[in-house]
């Protein structure tokens, strides 16, 4: 909605033209913005939480599928591990796409951060980096986005916005 000036200072609302003259945006993330990382780091958090929710899921099928790349039995296993924790990590986490809310967003951020390394991680300490090279550089990416988007992310409790 405009507004506009009149001779004594004050302003006043000029309709847009509609029958409803106020018209609000209505964004993905509502409540309080996510304060900076760590208290200090001035990153922008770009990422609309409903977005990363989605993303979430993915992310733990995009790991669970490296099973069907090679059949190393470590590949395998790391690749139901991950993928299945995330999965569930998502469904319990208190945000909209979950089925039951019990994990607080900012333990969410944490479990993100940890899950996110555990993929870059798991190809060296399992040791099938050599040998499903496939599955092994499909977590490692997975696990480095899955921080990089973490730390972009506009985390908002679902639960505060009712």
């Amino acid at each position: 909605m405009n507004t506009q000036s009149t001779t004594n200072g004050k302003s006043k609302a000029r309709s847009n033209g509609h029958r409803h003259a106020r018209i609000e945006a209505r964004p993905l993330s509502k409540g309080q913005p996510a304060p900076k990382l760590l208290g200090v780091l001035p990153i922008a958090r770009l990422i609309p939480q409903d977005i990363h929710s989605v993303m979430d899921y993915v992310d733990g099928l995009t790991v669970a599928s490296g099973m069907l790349f090679d059949d190393n039995a470590a590949a395998c296993t790391a690749s139901i591990a991950l993928g299945a924790s995330a999965v569930a990590t998502a469904l319990m986490t208190d945000y909209r796409l979950s089925a039951m809310k019990l994990i607080p967003i900012r333990t969410h951020e944490v479990i993100d951060h940890v899950w996110g390394l555990s993929c870059i991680a798991a190809p060296f300490v399992f040791g099938y980096w050599k040998k499903a090279p496939r599955v092994a550089m499909t977590h490692v990416m997975t696990g480095a986005m899955t921080i990089v988007t973490s730390l972009l992310t506009d985390y908002r409790a679902y639960k505060a916005r009712r």
